[in-house]
C-alpha cells in the first residue's frame, strides 16, 4: 500500500514515515500544497496523510481541488486546531478522518487502517485466498496452516497480490502501490521479491499461489498442481 505524506515538519515526517515504512507501507513524503496538488495527480496512492497547515496552498485548498479534480483518495487530515468547527471544515472540504496533533502513532495508524477499509471490501483486515490468511493488523501470514515469516517488503508485496486475487497485475502497478517514488518498475526487485515469495511459500506447502501470466504480470490464485 502506498501512502503520501503531506508534512512539512521535517521530525514528524521522519517520525510518521519511519512508523509506517515498517508496517509494510510503501511512503513518499512532500512537504508544500503544491507539490501535493503535483503527486496526487501523476502518481497512484492508495492513501494520503494531509497536515493543514503546509506552506500554499493549506491542506484544506488541496483537498478542495483534489475532490474537484475527481481524485477520490481516502485522506486522513493532521492539524494543530481542535476547535470543532476545524474538524466540520476538514471534513467538508473532502477529508475521510481528521486527527488531531499530537498524536500517538498507534491511533494514526489505526485510523489509516479504519480509513482505507471504508474504500472497499478488499480492505478488510483479515484477507482469505484459499488456503491463505493475511491479518493486515498484526501482518501474521499463514498458509495452509502453516506460519510464515516474511520480511516487511515480502509481506507487502503478498498482500498487494492477495487484494487483487483473480487478478492480472502487471509490473508498473505493483510498482505502484508497493514501491515508492522513484522506484524503476524494470528493475529485476520485483522478479527477485516474487520468487522469494514463492520460496517461502513451497516451503510449507504442495500448493501453488503466485502465477506468472507471461507478457502481462502476475496472478495471485490457489491451484493445486
Amino acid at each position: 500500500m502506498r501512502i503520501l505524506l503531506v508534512e512539512d515538519d521535517a521530525g514528524i515526517a521522519r517520525f510518521v514515515r519511519k512508523g509506517l515504512t515498517e508496517q509494510s507501507y510503501a511512503v513518499d513524503v512532500v512537504t508544500t500544497g503544491e507539490e501535493a496538488l503535483y503527486q496526487a495527480t501523476v502518481s497512484v496512492y492508495d492513501g494520503i496523510i494531509l497536515d493543514v497547515i503546509i506552506p500554499a496552498p493549506d491542506g484544506l485548498e488541496v483537498c478542495r481541488r483534489l475532490r474537484e479534480e475527481g481524485v477520490n483518495v481516502p485522506i486522513l487530515m493532521l492539524t494543530a486546531r481542535d476547535a470543532v468547527s476545524d474538524r466540520i471544515g476538514g471534513l467538508d472540504a473532502g477529508a475521510d478522518d481528521y486527527l488531531v496533533k499530537p498524536f500517538e502513532f498507534g491511533e494514526l495508524l489505526a485510523r489509516v487502517r479504519a480509513m482505507l477499509r471504508r474504500v472497499g471490501a478488499a480492505h478488510k483486515p483479515v484477507l482469505t485466498v484459499g488456503s491463505l490468511e493475511i491479518d493486515t493488523r498484526s501482518h501474521r501470514v499463514r498458509f495452509d496452516g502453516h506460519p510464515i515469516a516474511l520480511t516487511t517488503k515480502e509481506y507487502a508485496l503478498l498482500e498487494f497480490f492477495a487484494r487483487n486475487a483473480g487478478q492480472i497485475v502487471g509490473r508498473e502497478e505493483i510498482a505502484d502501490h508497493v514501491w515508492n517514488q522513484g522506484f524503476d518498475p524494470f528493475s529485476n526487485l520485483i522478479e527477485v521479491y516474487v520468487n522469494r515469495l514463492r520460496r517461502n511459500l513451497e516451503k510449507v506447502s504442495n500448493k501453488k499461489l503466485i502465477h506468472t501470466v507471461r507478457g502481462s504480470g502476475y496472478m495471485l490464485e490457489e491451484r493445486e498442481e
